[in-house]
């Protein structure tokens, strides 16, 4: 449904996105993971058509509208297909909930009947239509960005690109939003979704790219990336002395391929061994493997 092929951007002497290629197929949630800067939004902008790369291709594939030949994201046959939920909020405060969809529904081409439906629709899916009068200034975070998201659903784009669509939400606003998306991708939609939290990539994506510095460092299912990259188990084991306390002096951190054989031998008694007093053995996950690959300098 969307191919990025070979993207380049630059802005003077800073690359953001450097030979970036990736396909999307109908139904999945496709993730971009990396750090500040990595070159997320400005991937998602290109395959919106706001940026035009300076070198590569974005192809929109609309085959479920009939079409024979690849749409560029700028062309007007191409807007109607894709649905963009972008990271800073694009909503009108002094208008109601629903005066901002409808007035985006309008911009889509929709109208009478099929507007109103669409936007009641679209109200219940987010869990705004209590507050549909309300102006969208007196929402809090978690229904700005719930409203975020139902602008980019009003039309039924088939495509649907999410930057972060769940930055600085409560629990309860995520929860809804992580179950939008699913229901969305088993619908047949296909999600670009760009995110900091490895717990969502997890759950939603069916594949994930890491990206850092516009490079794809790594791409595939999340299984496929722990095995590849997330390297060995760490066996913690806290040791104590046989003072009066009981507690625990010291932890000692084991990369093991076999953490049971580590922990049987580290609960073994023996002259002069301090005793084991916790155990742990942390797998590796999502967030081991992104560590692993942009590294833990802090970026800002």
């Amino acid at each position: 449904m969307l191919e990025l092929c070979n993207l380049r951007k630059r802005y003077g002497s800073l690359v953001a996105v450097d030979g970036l290629s990736l396909t999307a197929h109908a139904g999945e949630v496709l993730g971009l993971l990396g750090p500040n800067g990595a070159g997320k939004s400005t991937t998602i902008g290109m395959a919106m058509g706001l940026i035009e790369p300076d070198e590569g291709e974005v192809r929109v594939l609309p085959v479920a509208r009939g079409a024979t030949r690849s749409l560029s994201p700028r062309s007007v046959e191409a807007r109607s297909l894709l649905g963009v939920a972008p990271q800073s909020l694009a909503l009108y405060d002094q208008l109601t909930g629903e005066e901002n969809l409808r007035y985006f529904g309008r911009l889509m081409g929709l109208s009478g009947k099929v507007l109103s439906q669409r936007v009641a629709h679209v109200l219940g899916l987010v869990a705004l239509s209590p507050r549909k009068g309300d102006r969208v200034a007196t929402y809090s975070g978690g229904m700005k960005r719930r409203l975020n998201l139902a602008a980019a659903l009003v039309h039924s784009p088939p495509i649907l690109l999410l930057d972060e669509p769940t930055a600085g939400v409560d629990p309860q606003s995520r929860n809804n939003l992580l179950d939008v998306v699913r229901q969305l991708a088993q619908d047949g939609c296909t999600v670009i979704y760009t995110t900091h939290y490895m717990e969502e990539a997890s759950r939603l994506c069916s594949r994930v790219g890491i990206i850092d510095q516009g490079k794809v460092l790594a791409f595939g299912t999340v299984s496929e990336l722990i095995a590849a990259h997330g390297g060995k188990p760490v066996v913690t084991i806290g040791y104590g002395d046989d003072g009066a306390s009981r507690g625990v002096l010291r932890h000692e951190h084991i990369a093991s391929d076999d953490p049971l054989a580590t922990i049987r031998e580290a609960l073994q008694p023996g002259p002069g061994k301090a005793e084991a007093r916790e155990v742990r053995i942390q797998q590796p996950d999502l967030e081991t493997v992104f560590l692993n690959l942009t590294g833990r300098r802090l970026r800002d």
